[in-house]
């Protein structure tokens, strides 16, 4: 037997209609989309100056911290992604969680003047209470606490959110003072054009049935940009934002940081002078936000990759969580922020991704990019983020199975899909639809249609959102 029939057998490619060459493109797919993980988490968590927090090391240049932590995020990642592959037999990709890592940097460390030796405290103790409380099944019961709405609107609700990330990467959605978010000034942005032509050009690969279609549309309009840059247009922009997107600096490469001694361990010196209150407060907001991250990208991707029962729950939930619960704790422990799973797992599963193989081909594909720590994610955002773009508007097909007939489940699903991009979280939005699920089915006499564990989890809800927005946090560690 050969190895690929050894491969087949253990995942059970048959049993899911897939085989390795579907595998494959589908887990390089997924690494691709999520692979600017590899320098932008580094650069959230570094402190640079004096406006922000986040970890400083002593002895250590800024730029060595930042590849320590490129290699920390690249080992934790692979770690939890390597239990995905073997444990869960799942395709889906985790890493240290965007949002999670600003608010261990920016809020803890930098806002509350937590050291950061005590925030992988926290985010080890949120790693093993996860892991007990996955081993006992009490997340999986939670997940199945979802009001059914909920459910069906986690896919599309992500589908925007992760639309709005890819166009912000591509240029074509801007912040602006006075909406929020405006248009960019596309004609103006050699990156904006380039990544529309790019967008446009995998959308129609996509529409053809061209298998790879993402990858082709990401490889061809990074070749597209550097070929222009080689040629001298753009002005330069396209090679300044491949440079600052991706990390990519070749003067970097022999100089490249490996030794993570400083960060590994480092939490055990964070539960020295540990202040119970406060520090518990700073587990429960981590343990919360990932908790629900979680929850919804496993609910939304499995959604869109067919793997939810007809009651919308996704079968053998506590495996796929117990690769988050050690990702986080391996993470902690190594030296970064909490581990998650990664809603960009969808462009993996719409390429196909149905087993463990997808999984494990992203994993390797996060060690292989050890050799390249300063060229890791050459990729630049500009063209991996189309694929966001394009499984953002395929995701929003969910929104079918919602009956919107029912003003007690369109509330909750409105409601759910509005918030996540708005707030950009995935939690958020879960929250939402949460909250007002029993309240919308009370006011219309319906209340004997919400069970006891539903009040409890709108209720915790609201402790978490007065905690995270009252100021309690800043006025405990004062």
């Amino acid at each position: 037997m050969g190895l690929a029939d050894t491969l087949a057998d253990y995942f059970g490619f048959d049993e899911h209609d897939t085989d390795l060459r579907t595998e494959t493109v589908a887990g390089i797919t997924t690494f691709l989309a999520m692979s600017y993980i590899i320098v932008v988490n580094p650069a959230t968590l570094a402190k640079q100056g004096d406006e922000f927090g986040g970890f400083v090391v002593e002895g250590y240049t800024y730029a060595e911290t930042v590849q320590m932590l490129a290699v920390v995020t690249i080992l934790a990642s692979a770690a939890a992604i390597l239990v995905m592959a073997f444990y869960a037999n799942r395709p889906f990709g985790l890493a240290p969680g965007l949002g999670l890592n600003a608010f261990f940097a920016f809020t803890v460390v930098g806002a509350l003047g937590v050291p950061w030796q005590t925030a992988l405290a926290a985010v080890v103790v949120e790693g093993v209470l996860f892991i007990v409380l996955t081993a006992i099944g009490a997340r999986e019961y939670v997940i199945k606490l979802f009001p059914e709405p909920v459910k069906f609107a986690v896919g599309t609700g992500i589908g925007l959110f992760l639309a709005l990330i890819g166009f912000q990467a591509m240029g074509v959605v801007v912040t602006d003072t006075a909406t929020a978010v405006s248009l960019g000034n596309l004609a103006q942005n050699p990156v904006a054009i380039l990544a529309i032509v790019g967008l446009f050009f995998t959308l129609a690969l996509y529409a053809r049935g061209v298998t790879g279609s993402i990858i082709i549309g990401i490889l061809g309009t990074t070749v597209a940009g550097v070929a222009l840059t080689l040629a001298g247009y753009g002005g330069g922009n396209l090679a300044a934002d491949f440079v600052t997107t991706s990390g990519f600096q070749w003067s970097e490469l022999p100089d490249a940081q490996y030794d993570i001694t400083p960060l590994a361990g480092a939490f055990i010196e964070g539960f020295q002078n540990v202040e119970a209150l406060s520090f518990a407060l700073i587990v429960f907001t981590f343990f919360f936000v990932d908790f629900f991250d979680t929850a919804g990208t496993l609910v939304g991707v499995g959604q869109a990759g067919g793997f939810l029962d007809e009651d919308g729950d996704l079968p053998d939930a506590d495996k796929p969580l117990m690769a988050d619960a050690i990702g986080t704790t391996v993470g902690g422990m190594l030296g970064t922020s909490t581990v998650t799973a990664y809603i960009e797992s969808a462009a993996g599963v719409e390429e196909g991704g149905r087993t463990g193989m997808t999984a494990l081909v992203i994993a390797i594909l996060f060690l292989v990019s050890l050799v390249f720590v300063p060229l890791a994610a050459a990729i630049p955002q500009y063209a991996s983020h189309i694929a966001l773009v394009v499984i953002g508007v395929i995701m929003l097909g969910n929104v079918t199975g919602i009956d919107w007939n029912d003003l007690t489940y369109a509330i909750p699903a409105g409601l759910t899909i509005l918030v996540m991009p708005f707030t950009y979280s995935i939690a958020y939005g879960i929250a939402a639809g949460i909250v007002s699920y029993p309240i919308v089915k009370t006011a219309v006499g319906e209340y004997d249609e919400v069970s006891v564990g539903q009040w409890l989890l709108a209720a915790a809800f609201v402790v978490y959102f007065f905690v995270r927005t009252s100021g309690i946090l800043q006025s405990t560690v004062a």
